[in-house]
């Protein structure tokens, strides 16, 4: 192949299409060819890159460090990437399964392309690939902190109605943060409480603030975002929620700051939800999910702010439910705690959720306590599958007496778990390890088990390889040829599953970091961000997945947002022959990522086993 023939051959490449006929040309002539015979390396790990190759005829082998094969690349599959956004240096190691020749773009031209033509950083940059950034007025990004209404006026339990109203007046406010003597936030009092507990009822105006305001109102941290004030206010029908550090109040956010910003229909559903008298009513608003999963995706949010929309909603009938219930059988005899594990308790869920929860209660129950939650978590499992969340096909529900005990039995699970990790300890872990509190009255009971077992379970070398063996299960589909290992019977033939190949590999292994270094998130994203640069994973490495993990995400909900689209049900079998061959081409090199991850873990390179 000739020049010439070797610009007609490029321009048939990706990116190089999109250049136009001078460009490619141009770029052509920046290639130069080179051959390798069978067996010879082109270059090995760790070692400095002469620039990108494309393959003009041939096979190429390409390993990890430990030698596992990643993939056999063949005539117009380029490979050396990575390396080159990476200083330089292969991170991977190259063999000519066969005698081939190959066409090589140096080191220097690669990097003006990179920085010159878009359509070749998009392409060779997966970080690109990433969803687009949000909107600056998004609620769902946005942080408290940067949202509220900072230093909020306060006054004391013993301040009288007519002195807060005044206050009120000169202050232009329509709430004060009632405090005690230390600082700390006791109550809350609107204009509200002086309409209806003052004035309606005909208070003296020397009526202590004490007497009307709000006790103990519904607070949020300064790092909670914009939709958590939303959700609070529609699903508690009030008007501000005030901002705290330390219990002592620090900001206050009300209906009226949200105004300035964009509502996002999340939120209203939530309202709507909290206002339902029974789970029929909640069902017909969670049918709305799937169109508004497809609205938010066409909207260009990013999939971690997606799901966790789409989880607010879950959370929202999970709480109005456990209400419901209260209502029908009582006040809880004790205190108690209903969470929420898997996809719901990472805050992952998509158009495509079933239910798994469990209740923690306060040690004191007694037999004829746990026959009130038996009846509780029936009723709420059961409304909840009503609602569209179908029943657990495991069982792991609060509903099964197992996942329903006090807080002692729990920690007898963890112990049990952690020193005799079997296949069966290794499943529940997993899941177990995703636990987040929804409902009740008691979250201590969490912060107590969760802490314990973290520290227990990370100090358990044994514990530690079994939960390594255990991530290692769901490998990405990769085929041996430069393409995907497709599912190969049933009715989702030749597809892609992209749950359980596709975002199950990853979730896994940021459980498994996050036990390794002792960190509290559970969500997958946040444990990614909070485990690179620790003891778990490098930084790079962690980059690297949370890279893959962003476009594997995008991938499925642009499925799921495409089928809605539609008229069909959403489900996670992404045929890739619906995508372009350069979606095709990022979505394999993420999955080459998390395979190169997998390796590094059974290796036990950057692990503590």
């Amino acid at each position: 192949m000739d020049e010439a023939e070797f610009s007609r051959f490029l321009a048939t490449i990706h990116p190089y299409d999109r250049f136009g006929g001078d460009e490619t040309a141009r770029v052509a002539k920046l290639f130069r060819p080179v051959t390798f015979e069978s067996s010879e390396t082109i270059y090995e790990f760790g070692k400095p890159l002469e620039g990108l190759y494309l393959i003009e005829s041939g096979h190429v082998t390409v390993f990890d460090e430990e030698g596992a094969q990643l993939s056999s690349l063949s005539r117009g599959n380029c490979f050396g990437e990575r390396g080159l956004l990476r200083g330089g240096l292969a991170v991977t190691t190259a063999i000519a399964a066969e005698d081939s020749r190959l066409w090589v773009l140096p080191k220097d031209a690669f990097d003006e392309l990179n920085t010159s033509q878009p359509a070749f950083r998009r392409f060779f940059n997966r970080g690109t690939r990433r969803p687009a950034a949000a909107r600056p007025n998004d609620l769902a990004t946005v942080r408290v902190a940067d949202l509220m209404s900072k230093n909020p006026w306060t006054c004391r339990r013993e301040t009288t109605v007519l002195d807060a109203a005044q206050e009120m007046r000169e202050r232009r406010v329509s709430s004060l943060c009632v405090v005690d003597d230390d600082g700390k936030l006791i109550g809350i009092v609107t204009l509200r409480d002086l309409s209806g507990r003052v004035l309606a009822e005909g208070r003296a105006p020397q009526t202590p603030v004490g007497e009307v305001m709000t006790p103990d109102p519904h607070t949020l941290p300064p790092e909670a975002i914009g939709t958590d004030v939303l959700n609070a206010l529609m699903e508690r029908g009030i008007g501000q929620v005030p901002i705290t550090d330390r219990d002592e109040p620090v900001g206050i956010v009300t209906k009226t700051d949200l105004i300035r910003r964009q509502a996002l229909s999340a939120s209203f559903l939530v309202g709507d939800v909290a206002k339902a008298a029974d789970a029929g009513a909640i069902r017909k608003i969670t049918v709305q999910i799937p169109a508004l999963l497809a609205q938010l995706v066409g909207a260009g949010n990013r999939h971690d702010v997606v799901t966790r929309l789409v989880t607010d909603i879950a959370d929202a009938a999970t709480r109005r439910l456990l209400m419901l219930a209260e209502e029908a059988l009582g006040p809880a005899p004790v205190p108690y705690l209903w969470l929420a594990c898997g996809s719901q308790g990472r805050r992952e869920q998509t158009g495509v959720s079933d239910q798994d929860n469990c209740l923690i209660l306060d040690d004191t129950a007694t037999k004829d306590d746990l026959a009130y939650f038996e009846g509780l978590a029936k009723f709420v499992t059961d409304g909840l599958n009503t609602a569209g969340y179908v029943y657990c096909p495991g069982e792991m529900m609060a509903s099964t007496p197992r996942w329903r005990q006090p807080l002692s039995v729990w920690r007898d699970y963890f112990r049990g778990w952690i020193a005799t990790p079997n296949p069966e300890a290794q499943m529940l872990s997993s899941v177990m390890f995703d636990l987040r509190a929804i409902g009740g009255s008691a979250p201590d009971l969490l912060d107590k088990l969760q802490q314990e077992t973290l520290e227990a379970a990370s100090k358990n070398s044994i514990f530690v390889a079994h939960m390594v063996a255990n991530s290692l299960k769901h490998r990405p589909p990769l085929g041996l040829l430069r393409g995907f290992a497709t599912l190969r019977s049933g009715d989702h033939r030749n597809t892609i599953d992209m749950k359980a190949n596709g975002v199950v590999p990853i979730t896994d292994l940021a459980r498994l970091y996050a036990l390794m270094a002792e960190l509290r998130p559970v969500n997958t994203r946040q444990r990614l961000e909070a485990a690179a640069g620790t003891k778990a994973v490098s930084t790079s490495g962690g980059q690297d997945l949370l890279d893959a993990y962003d476009v594997i995400a995008e991938a499925r909900l642009e499925h799921q947002a495409r089928r809605v689209s539609q008229n069909e049900a959403p489900d996670n079998y992404l045929p890739p022959a619906d995508l372009s061959d350069f979606e095709r081409s990022h979505l394999r090199d993420a999955f080459v990522v998390v395979r190169t991850m997998q390796e590094a873990v059974a290796q036990g390179r950057g692990t503590v086993i």
